[in-house]
């Protein structure tokens, strides 16, 4: 296969596992799109939004129109971190004898749906943290790989709701993406009341298997990128940091703590996805600009006073962008 039918079937798979669904959620084109961008970016996505937008059941049918394991958490107060990556019991075999054995814990799914992730403690949160970044559990001394491809989906309510803990930085700064979940307009509420009040179930089928996700992760990374336009990535992201010179007063004024290098690793990859979908082999600065408020807006933290002032991360970053010249 050439190159040019190599993208045309990235492209071809994606769209389709779009459509599909598409059959069951009603808009929230931006979360799908960005959900999928994480998943063939080999990276994780936190979907923040009010109870009852759809959330949850959004990750259930992405699971289903792929062919991978699939595995939900529902995080809450008490739970510990061994509830989530598993324990070491003493069990005794047939003959008597006694064993230490591992059982495994719901981690171990290539899609794992982390259902409301910040109504739990941030130790409890903090049991992600390996498997995210490292794709592998470590429990007693021993480390366990996890089954490729490997992408925890998160779901958080607002922080200001009732029994939520915010999730701590370091957690935060490995989700590649941190999507919004909006309220639907009045025509997707009803086309999503005669769906869900109706006698009618939409299956949805299985569209791509894990070799074909990793296959769409390899072309991905081999996407090409020129110098000016990677310089552009890293000037963005230096000047979401309050002691860079050239930054923008709000940054300077708001800004506690700017972007990581996670941040420039997520907008050049998913730039990539971008340039792939639009049927190009290079990445252009249309592509940066469509995901950087997804990548970065939850890698940027605000002082007191821009918090006090209910300054949001995603103004700050469209002053960023409005300021940073292509050439």
């Amino acid at each position: 296969m050439d190159l040019e039918d190599q993208v045309g079937q990235f492209r071809d798979n994606y769209s389709r596992v779009k459509a599909e669904i598409h059959k069951r959620i009603t808009g929230q084109d931006e979360v799908i799109e960005g959900a999928l961008l994480c998943l063939l970016a080999n990276g994780h996505a936190l979907l923040e939004g009010v109870p009852g937008l759809g959330k949850t059941q959004l990750v259930h049918t992405l699971s289903e129109a792929l062919r991978l394991s699939f595995r939900r958490i529902q995080f809450t107060p008490d739970m510990m971190p061994s509830d989530i990556t598993g324990t070491t019991l003493l069990v005794e075999d047939a003959q008597g004898r006694k064993q230490f054995e591992f059982q495994r814990g719901p981690i171990f799914a290539q899609i794992v749906l982390a259902d409301e992730i910040n109504r739990a403690t941030p130790r409890t949160q903090s049991a992600l943290l390996e498997a995210m970044q490292e794709h592998t559990v470590s429990v007693a001394q021993t480390s366990h790989r996890l089954d490729e491809p490997f992408c925890v989906l998160a779901t958080q309510n607002p922080l200001e709701m009732e029994g939520t803990y915010p999730l701590p930085e370091a957690q935060l700064d490995r989700f590649l993406f941190k999507l919004h979940v909006d309220f639907p307009d009045e025509d997707e509420i009803l086309e999503i009341l005669r769906r869900t009040t109706s006698d009618v179930e939409t299956a949805i089928e299985a569209i791509i298997d894990a070799e074909t996700i990793i296959w769409m992760r390899q072309l991905v990374r081999r996407v090409p990128i020129a110098e000016h336009v990677e310089r552009y990535i890293i000037r963005l992201i230096c000047l979401t940091h309050p002691d860079h010179q050239d930054a923008p007063e709000r940054v300077k004024r708001y800004v506690q703590l700017g972007a990581s290098i996670r941040g420039v690793q997520a907008v050049t990859l998913t730039a990539k996805i971008k340039a792939l979908l639009d049927e190009r082999y290079n990445v252009a600065f249309e592509d940066i600009h469509a995901v950087a408020l997804p990548a970065l807006r939850h890698r940027i933290l605000l002082n007191y006073e821009g918090e006090g002032e209910g300054v949001e991360s995603d103004e700050i970053l469209n002053d960023v962008l409005e300021t940073l010249p292509e050439a």
